[in-house]
């Protein structure tokens, strides 16, 4: 028997769908690339913004089709849209089998197999009671180069705009051997960098007895192993300490790369987003940042368009990046929804403004961006090469470019190797990628 899984979303979404097709294998299942060619059909969903919903129904619809004219027997929905939407989800989409909530990943097997009967057509035990990820799960990685260490579930913060907590419950990280005992088993299977994630990284280990902090834990990671890079995603500016700072850049395979979603600059703006740091606060952190580790790239999210965000508060970010000249920026138009607690503010942001001021940003950022690549021209870079485009051409990416988010190093040599550690001396820059020729 088949199976086909489609994982949407962040990359926490990506580590649950792989971890589902590792109990699945180890089960019996066999994976196919094709849709056509599978017996049964996952979609792990994301429902963060309007347009992940829209995604992830688009692609539930479509997968649907097969039912009808191929192999597929079974449709089975996972993770966050129907956490989120909960029961109401089975009228919405009787063309689903099965609806697995974020606490039932554990129910994948079982769903697959035909066990659940209809009463059970959808299962959304509370994620708080759901078990972390122990660490001898079976789990088949989407790429052979890089891996993904989950090291905490859920989130305490409560932001207004945030759905997470409620569809992941409340901090909770996980022990710290069963991460080190992860971590050896990836670096002994030759993955070449090992990204730390979860929904607020830098807080890891606070909620532990006793106590443990992330410095901690990502030394020693990096004392496993110098032949493997170590990246740390989704930073808070509120729990990053100057432990967790220096820790970085002490270690060579460490990335000193520091990924902070500041959301916003506005300290009104703030407060309504309910976050619990200022202007002030920011350029202090950033400044301590840049004095520890000189060479740190730094890379923010934002939200434009916020409920009472008024030209005065977007100007005031606008400013503050220009200032700060990110490294690596993304930016989010403020979605909507009746359950989220910001829903109710007053003086919500046309579509047309939120655009708008969505442009003026990118278009500041890709100048900035411009600009600090060009400063790394003649500059030799170690680089993890990924793919082999064209002839002799290759891509990969250095320390300061995270997967997915970033740019990329494009290298001119015919003498690469996909999965290994490469120097490129740059010669050129685009607005978000370098160019290099291999040394």
């Amino acid at each position: 028997m088949k199976l086909h899984l489609v994982s949407l979303g962040c990359v926490r979404n990506l580590v649950d769908s792989e971890v589902m097709l590792g109990l699945l294998a180890k089960a019996g299942w066999s994976t196919t690339q094709n849709p056509e060619k599978a017996h049964i059909i996952i979609v792990n969903t994301c429902s963060f913004i309007e347009p992940a919903i829209n995604e992830s129904i688009d692609t539930i619809l479509e997968l649907a089709k097969l039912k009808q004219s191929n192999n597929c027997k079974k449709l089975i929905v996972t993770g966050c849209l129907p956490e989120r939407f909960r029961e109401e989800i089975v009228s919405v989409l009787p063309e689903v089998d099965f609806f697995l909530g974020t606490g039932a990943f554990d129910e994948i097997v079982h769903a697959a197999a035909g066990g659940l009967t209809d009463i059970s057509r959808c299962l959304l035990p509370d994620p708080n009671l759901a078990p972390l990820q122990p660490q001898n799960m079976p789990r088949i990685h989407s790429s052979p180069y890089i891996a993904y260490l989950r090291v905490a579930e859920g989130c305490d913060k409560g932001c207004t705009y945030c759905i997470i907590p409620r569809l992941r419950g409340k901090y909770r990280s996980r022990p710290f051997e069963d991460i080190i005992a992860e971590a050896r088993s990836l670096i002994l299977s030759g993955i070449k960098e090992l990204i730390l994630v979860a929904q607020d990284s830098t807080c890891y280990g606070k909620d532990l007895t006793p106590a443990v902090d992330l410095s901690m834990l990502i030394e020693s990671i990096a004392n496993i192993s110098q032949n493997v890079w170590i990246r740390i995603l989704y930073g808070h500016p509120e729990s990053i300490t100057d432990s967790f700072i220096k820790t970085v850049a002490t270690h060579s395979n460490i990335c000193s790369y520091f990924d902070i979603p500041i959301q916003h600059a506005s300290r009104s703006v703030l407060k309504k987003m309910g976050r619990k740091y200022s202007h002030d606060d920011l350029c202090r952190l950033i400044a301590k940042i840049r004095s520890l580790d000189p060479d740190a790239a730094i890379r923010t999210t934002v939200i434009v368009g916020f409920p009472g965000e008024t030209d005065k508060d977007f100007q005031q970010l606008l400013k503050f990046i220009q200032e700060i000249g990110f490294d690596h920026l993304g930016a989010f138009i403020y979605s909507d929804s009746k359950d989220l607690p910001c829903h109710r503010l007053s003086g919500h942001v046309s579509e047309k403004t939120a655009r708008e001021r969505y442009d003026l940003l990118m278009s500041s950022q890709a100048k900035i961006s411009l600009g600090n690549n060009r400063k790394r021209i003649n500059e030799v870079v170690k680089i993890l090469v990924e793919e082999k485009r064209k002839d002799n051409i290759f891509s990969g990416r250095s320390a300061f470019q995270a997967p997915e988010v970033d740019g990329v190093t494009y290298i001119n040599s015919g003498r690469l190797q996909a999965g290994c550690f490469a120097h490129a001396k740059i010669t050129d820059a685009l607005e978000y990628d370098l160019i290099g020729e291999a040394v």
